[in-house]
């Protein structure tokens, strides 16, 4: 692969990256609002599956798999039953907070690694963490977004229950 086709794909992969966390907070704030758009969720989840599978096509030498491709496969094993639960079972019964869970544990994996990235890229973050990031701040920056995402998941489950019939057809 070139350089300039290797700086086409990482562009690519990034901009579906990013439209994946922006629709993904869309999703999750209309989840603690009761209300869903079939319009934002699609975006959601299509670019969340493509950016998991953009990932792979960054080549790793062969051996172990790395971080990033053990996330990739997380988050794609994730979408598997939110994907199911939305499209196939309506988000009936269990399936509403299996569509929920998944949901908002594949926009945390998506969080989740644009912090990584920050830390790897940004000139003033990276000798707060390393690289490979680790340490007391990049530790302290995952443990906040954690904890923030199983609040908002937490408050979510509580509140969205949507009338499946009409969130599904009408944007």
């Amino acid at each position: 692969m070139t350089s300039l086709s290797t700086d086409a794909l990482t562009l690519t992969h990034v901009a579906i990256s990013l439209i994946a966390i922006l629709s993904g907070l869309v999703v999750l704030a209309q989840m603690l609002k009761n209300a869903m758009s079939s319009g934002w969720t699609g975006v959601f989840l299509a670019t969340t599956l493509l950016t998991s599978i953009t990932g792979f096509v960054f080549f790793q030498p062969p051996g172990a798999p790395t971080p990033a491709q053990l996330t990739g496969v997380v988050a794609l094993v994730a979408l598997v039953p939110t994907l199911y639960g939305l499209y196939v079972k309506h988000l009936t019964g269990a399936w509403r907070l299996v569509y929920l869970i998944g949901a908002v544990f594949s926009l945390y994996l998506n969080v989740f690694v644009l912090v990584v990235q920050l830390f790897q890229k940004v000139p003033a973050l990276q000798p707060l963490a390393g690289n490979p990031p680790s340490g007391p701040v990049f530790g302290a920056a995952q443990g906040l977004v954690l904890i923030l995402f199983v609040g908002a998941g937490w408050r979510a489950a509580k509140r969205f229950r949507p009338l499946v019939a009409i969130a599904i057809t009408h944007p």
